[in-house]
């Protein structure tokens, strides 16, 4: 209890400056002078703005997304994988946490410029070049030895001490005057901007600069109230960081020349206020506290990913997750944070180790701004922060950030996908079972689709001639014996349509039946779950089928379109629902619906057989909706190697006419139906449609023909029977004559 009390005892303040202290560091004092240089102030400017069109929106989605939620231990890492997912949060969060271990290099690697008079003592008095590492490696171990020993407490306490000097330095720096001898102007040049073809050079060397506001994200674990401190501390830091940038900048472009700031890397020690002495203990001080805050902060990521067991060693997830009894201080992942870090500072290149970081840092960033984005139109109740940003700028956060990788470094970029990608699928092998990016964008598409169903309302109901596609729903009770109905209804939902399909339950509504329809759901997705299914699959409770249709019918289709067309489908061979499927077809027009009757044979359907299509232009109406609908099926994979087969009916001396009736219809309805599958028959006395079907279409995978509900109530059975020769038929009736265009 007493080490969760250690743990938790800083304010906002600890946040504030070990962000600024990572702000105000090794790239504001050896490599803003080589940005002026090289871009001028109006380039440099850019260059900041670009950089906190970035940051800005990631200091504000994670203050937003810091007060919806607790924030314990892991910082950036905690955020994103509480929202994203476990998985997708522990494949950002390893590459968050080499970024931030690198950063202890990066900075230290810099900290050792700051000995540049001894290295040019050593080269002037012994002339021998004294390698970096001799002070870096050491300065690496005394500080780790120190944060290993002492823990976070002496740290922030050191941060205080390291902050009064940066801000002295900074100060003695803006009251200096140019160089004896400079060629500096003292006013600020008119048209100061150059070498633009460079700018993402110089952005990539200069961009850690701009990493730091999130710097004290990472010691949420170790605050009393992250939900203040957080937004507080990093919106704070980031503000000042804008100011001092912006007259760090003024202050070089008038204080020296392009030359001597591309010449001298210290320029800032030429112009301060005996800025020989006080500069370099400026940067020094700046460069140590950034790598502070950086110790400070990977190891407890590390940490965190650990206790989220994100390793595949349970072992190495319980060492890495322990902690120090007496203060909490995660001093195995910090001993790992070291030895990477040491590494690196043997590699001694800062250019080198900021292009690096850069891309890590991008990657949380546009992942941070991604989340805050989509839980802005996923609207989930559970999402109610107390501080929100805009989503246009979380969106612009993110925009920026993948745009700036590749235009950073092409194959760094693509390098650092790739082994996102890497560590996800490895991730996601041994943790199959966490979820979480599901339900985030879940969250997001349920208010595309709400807000779709409105508008397609809406503007549905001010058209005054609507385009017609298929709005289809079937009911039946026989989904486990045939799956017919369920095929036809995918084939027209595939590319134009939406299908309903409602499995009916018999009997009143209750725990049992309500238990009943939950697992015959399961059973239905699982049967029907196919790459090529674009049906919605639902239950529904009901005493008997006319109850069920009349619910079913009433409901608005949840497309966002309304349902205009109801299949019924029966055994061909066995028709014993036949009946009852007759006596609701009046039920169905009065809902002015479109009506299709699947009489399902027992022989296989083989598509490649093609399509039959059987037309009367004495029905015009139903002529254009079965011509529609054969083209619709047709467009399903299914059906890819098959064809369209038209066979039209006519009166003795209609020939002609309906000859150019129906080459007319082909042709304005760009149908892909050739000449040769098309086939008109004029129907003499004595001979019937029926016989002629059962001839000509006997090998066809599926006829399709219209009939007339009027008969089908004065004839019963009859009118749909007789059909032996011919497989599966499709009886359709259309409402209206459809416009084919």
């Amino acid at each position: 209890m007493e080490a969760t009390v250690a743990k938790q005892k800083f304010g906002t303040a600890p946040v504030y400056f070990t962000a600024i202290s990572t702000i105000l560091g090794a790239i504001l004092f050896l490599r803003f002078g080589f940005a002026v240089g090289t871009l001028g102030f109006w380039g440099t400017l850019l260059l900041i703005v670009m950089g906190h069109a970035v940051t800005i929106p990631t200091a504000l989605a994670i203050s937003e997304l810091a007060t919806n939620k607790r924030v314990e231990g892991g910082g950036e890492y905690f955020i994103i994988s509480r929202s994203f997912g476990l998985n997708i949060g522990a494949t950002i969060g390893i590459a968050l946490y080499l970024s931030q271990a690198i950063s202890v290099a990066f900075y230290i690697i810099a900290f050792t410029e700051s000995f540049e008079f001894l290295f040019n003592f050593v080269a002037q008095r012994f002339s021998f070049v004294l390698p970096r590492q001799v002070v870096s490696l050491p300065v690496t171990v005394i500080l780790g030895l120190m944060i290993l020993r002492k823990g976070s407490n002496t740290g922030v306490k050191m941060l205080y001490a390291v902050i009064a000097i940066l801000f002295v330095s900074l100060l003695l720096f803006f009251l200096g005057k140019p160089a004896q001898g400079s060629l500096a102007t003292g006013q600020l040049p008119v048209r100061d901007i150059r070498n633009m073809s460079d700018f993402f050079i110089v952005f990539a060397i200069c961009f850690p600069a701009f990493t730091g506001m999130t710097a004290g994200v990472g010691l949420s674990g170790n605050l009393r109230n992250p939900a203040r401190a957080i937004p507080l501390g990093t919106i704070l830091a980031t503000a000042t960081g804008i100011v001092v940038y912006v007259l760090v900048i003024w202050k070089l472009a008038i204080s020296a020349s392009p030359e001597e700031m591309l010449e001298n890397q210290l320029i800032m020690g030429k112009i301060a206020i005996g800025g020989t002495v006080i500069i370099p203990l400026g940067l020094a001080a700046s460069t140590l506290s950034s790598a502070l805050g950086s110790v400070l902060v990977a190891p407890r990521t590390l940490q965190a990913l650990a206790k989220d067991t994100s390793f595949s060693s349970m072992r190495l997830n319980r060492w890495l997750a322990a902690a120090r009894n007496n203060d909490g201080e995660p001093v195995n992942a910090t001993l790992v944070t070291l030895l990477i870090a040491s590494a690196f500072v043997a590699l001694g290149n800062v250019n080198a180790v900021a292009e690096i970081i850069s891309m890590f840092f991008l990657v949380t960033y546009g992942s941070l701004c991604l989340i805050s984005f989509l839980n802005h139109f996923g609207s989930s109740p559970s999402y109610r922060p107390s501080f929100r940003s805009k989503w246009y700028l979380s969106l612009t956060g993110f925009v920026v950030a993948v745009i700036v990788m590749f235009r950073i470094n092409t194959l760094y970029a693509l390098t650092a996908s790739v082994l996102i990608v890497i560590i996800y699928s490895y991730i996601n092998h041994y943790h199959k079972n966490r979820t979480g990016l599901e339900s985030l964008f879940a969250n997001t598409l349920f208010q595309i689709n709400r807000n779709l169903q409105v508008y397609l309302q809406k503007s549905g109901s001010r058209r005054k001639e609507k385009e017609w596609r298929p709005g289809v729903i079937c009911i039946s009770k026989d989904s486990f014996r045939r799956e017919r109905a369920f095929r036809l209804l995918n084939w027209l939902s595939y590319s134009y349509g939406f299908g309903t399909y409602l499995h009916r339950i018999d009997g009143y509504y209750s725990r049992s039946t309500s238990q009943q329809a939950t697992e015959e759901l399961a059973k239905l997705i699982e049967l029907y779950e196919t790459s090529h299914n674009h049906v919605y699959v639902d239950t529904i409770i009901s005493p008997s089928y006319t109850s069920a249709i009349v619910q079913a019918i009433q409901v608005p289709g949840i497309s966002g379109m309304e349902n205009n067309m109801v299949v019924f489908e029966y055994d061909k061979e066995n028709p014993e629902n036949l009946p009852e499927i007759i006596d609701n077809i009046r039920l169905i027009k009065a809902g002015d619906f479109d009506i299709c009757l699947l009489a399902s044979a027992s022989r296989e359907m083989i598509c490649n057989k093609g399509i039959h299509v059987w037309i009367d232009f004495n029905e015009p109406e139903n002529a254009s909706l079965l011509i529609l609908l054969s083209f619709i099926i047709s467009g399903h994979p299914d059906w890819k190697k098959s064809f369209i087969k038209v066979f039209s009916t006519c009166k003795p001396g209609q020939y002609e006419e309906t000859r150019r009736e129906l080459e007319g219809l082909i042709t304005s309805g760009r149908l892909p139906i050739t000449e040769k599958n098309v086939e008109i028959i004029e129907v003499t006395h004595g001979s019937s449609v029926k016989s002629l079907i059962n001839e000509k279409s006997s090998t066809a995978a599926m006829v399709m023909t219209g009939f007339r509900p009027e008969a089908l109530r004065q004839n019963g059975e009859t009118i749909l029977g007789g059909y032996d020769a011919a497989g599966t038929v499709l009886f359709v009736n259309s409402q209206y004559q459809k416009e084919i265009v």
